[in-house]
């Protein structure tokens, strides 16, 4: 086993990890742009190192400055979390050629599925059924290729998605409706995809609506022991950012459940796939199809519904897996016992479209009791920078049923209390109340369909007249 893992992220997510490290009694490194130079990762870490200003190209996506840090440092493996570097083949290769271990897959295995388009190409090979869309890489807007991109839309036609080839965890993609709309949703795509990726390809899909967002969470280890730990539905979007998840869906029936698990499993096997994995479906309730999405070869935001809902610690499993250790578990050991959710709390306004609302956090109180836990990267006195992601924490709440799991989250919410920024608090309590929610038929039109924001305004509003009094 390791003795010093470094920790490549920042937030709820390095904290995550830095917990379970201490458990295994694993030391920690933590590493920080400047402007977190005071966040609660780096307060819990046993060594901390600056690595540059707060643009994410000059600290956590330069490659060679995390990889000078872990050398000095002197740690055996690094964990890159999600975002940022966790799904860069370059830079798993890096720390392969440097004798660090990546808690992840192997670079060849990640090249296989990066950029984005290569996991298209593989699901047809195993007669999985895809979206719609382009099977090789787009790019270059300004030149005669966007002619290409206009004949891959015209082919499945309008609403179109257009997906950066490097992205995941749907940071950049963005809609297209009509051939206006093409070129300027191609030009934000490529450039975001530079930015935040470094790969400004893309590819194209028909957008699917009405649809639940299920993902699949497998585990494999070096010896060629695969696993499932059942269904997450992720259908609560926001611009394909997920607000809330649980485990497991609803409504799927046993019989498609088995044939997603048995098609994840499948994927696992084809790219002899080591560590954690993620294989996303849309399943469309009014056919009872259900089609591939995307690979994300890394740990998910929403890793940990499922961990409360399996009684499994992914983070564990992952490392251990790394160190070359057998799996924990064979897949009769599995089984959802419990119904979990994931509200994740964000520093956003949502009667106001959502706006970003960064600033210092006055008062804090976190709620507690049975099957209640808090992923967070916050505390009372923290300074929210505005130049990253907005979340906060992940709310988690588990019970023995699904009515009893949303009754348990509901008080939790009512019980937080968070000073000094505005969060997504109001828009969670309005989203469990809804009926739609509470018969678990919502879909990924969740949102607009059932005029969620305009219910946050109103009860905004009324808020603060109470407050006025």
């Amino acid at each position: 086993m390791f003795h010093k893992i470094m920790i490549a992220n920042r937030g709820e997510i390095a904290v995550r990890i830095i917990r379970t490290c201490k458990e295994m009694g694993i030391r920690t490194v933590a590493v920080y742009s400047d402007v977190d130079a005071n966040s609660l990762h780096v307060k819990l870490a046993d060594e901390t190192y600056p690595i540059g200003p707060a643009e994410a190209a000059q600290s956590y996506l330069n490659m060679e400055r995390i990889l000078e840090v872990a050398m000095r440092s002197k740690a055996e493996a690094l964990h890159p979390g999600y975002g940022f570097l966790a799904e860069n083949p370059e830079f798993a290769e890096m720390c392969e050629k440097q004798g660090i271990t990546f808690i992840g897959p192997p670079s060849d295995c990640m090249y296989k599925v990066k950029p984005k388009h290569r996991a298209r190409q593989l699901m047809k090979m195993l007669n999985i059924p895809v979206v719609p869309g382009s099977d090789e890489p787009l790019m270059d807007s300004t030149n005669a290729k966007f002619t290409e991109v206009e004949e891959v839309a015209e082919s499945i036609g309008y609403p179109v998605i257009v997906k950066p080839s490097g992205g995941g965890g749907g940071i950049g993609m963005i809609v297209a409706r009509s051939r206006e709309e093409l070129a300027d949703a191609v030009r934000f795509v490529e450039e975001r995809g530079r930015k935040i990726f470094g790969i400004p390809s893309f590819y194209v899909e028909k957008l699917l609506t009405g649809v639940k967002h299920i993902e699949i969470q497998v585990l494999a280890d070096k010896y060629g022991n695969v696993i499932h730990l059942g269904e997450r539905d992720c259908s609560i979007q926001r611009r394909f950012q997920k607000m809330i998840e649980e485990a497991p869906c609803q409504i799927l029936s046993p019989h498609l459940r088995m044939k997603m698990f048995v098609a994840a499993l499948d994927v696992a096997v084809a790219l002899q796939y080591v560590n954690a994995l993620t294989v996303e479906f849309f399943y469309v309730p009014d056919t009872q199809e259900f089609y591939f999405n995307e690979v994300n070869s890394r740990l998910q935001v929403e890793h940990c519904v499922t961990e409360l809902a399996a009684n499994v610690d992914i983070v564990k499993e992952q490392i251990k897996i790394a160190a070359g250790e057998r799996l924990s578990y064979n897949q009769d050991d599995v089984s959802l016992t419990a119904h979990a959710i994931d509200c994740r709390i964000t520093a956003e306004d949502a009667s106001r479209s959502f706006f970003p609302c960064p600033g210092k956090i006055t008062g804090l109180r976190l709620p507690h009791g049975l099957g209640v836990r808090i992923d967070e990267g916050i505390y009372e006195g923290y300074e929210l920078p505005h130049h990253y992601d907005s979340l906060l924490f992940k709310l988690m709440v588990r019970g023995k049923t699904r009515e009893e799991t949303i009754l348990r989250m509901q008080r939790a919410l009512s019980e937080m209390i968070i000073e000094g920024i505005e969060t997504t608090i109001l828009f969670h309590q309005v989203a469990l109340e809804d009926e739609t929610f509470k018969s678990g038929k919502h879909t990924t039109d969740f949102i607009v369909s059932r005029s969620i924001i305009q219910k946050v305004q109103e009860r905004a509003r009324i808020l603060r007249r109470l407050d006025n009094r």
